[in-house]
């Protein structure tokens, strides 16, 4: 996932967390799920999700530990971008 939200379409992982994002006053409460990824090599696997009024971070199942950690850090930066875009303007 690269580049603000990415609309998946079917966001069946694992939960492994929750991570609390704050825009605006307002208070989000995002679901990190890891799931398997098809290696094509063209991008990062990962990052922030909307879909039907869900909000979450997918991580890859495959990763190692500072990978995920990379995974959810960028995943926050673009559920902020997003949710900021949304609220804010």
């Amino acid at each position: 996932m690269q580049n603000g939200a990415q609309n998946t379409p079917d966001v069946a992982g694992r939960l492994i967390g929750l991570v609390r994002v704050v825009v605006g006053g307002q208070v989000f409460d995002l679901t990190v799920q890891s799931m398997s990824f098809e290696k094509d090599g063209s991008g990062t696997a990962g990052g922030f999700f909307a879909k039907d009024g869900q909000l979450g971070i997918l991580v890859d199942d495959a990763a190692t530990a500072p990978e995920v950690k990379a995974q959810i850090e960028r995943g926050t930066e673009e559920a902020v971008r997003h949710l900021s875009r949304r609220f804010l303007n």
